[in-house]
């Protein structure tokens, strides 16, 4: 194997590491809006804003929203 190819393969194969790695975490709540949302929901269901947020700071909104 010349040494190019052997270059080739490793960085070949770091970018694709990256990209499986980051797929999940950016790529996927992208696609499942609706799924992340009921999740937020339910999780979210039992928290009063006001009794866990510190004074001053912006209230919690969805982070979902689309402008």
């Amino acid at each position: 194997m010349s040494r190019n190819t052997k270059v080739v393969l490793i960085f070949g194969g770091f970018i694709t590491a990256v990209a499986a790695a980051f797929y999940p975490i950016f790529f996927h709540p992208l696609m499942h809006i609706e799924e992340y949302k009921k999740e937020q929901g339910v999780n979210r269901a039992e928290i009063i804003q006001e009794d866990v947020q510190p004074p001053g700071l912006k209230v919690w909104s969805d982070p979902f929203n689309r402008k």
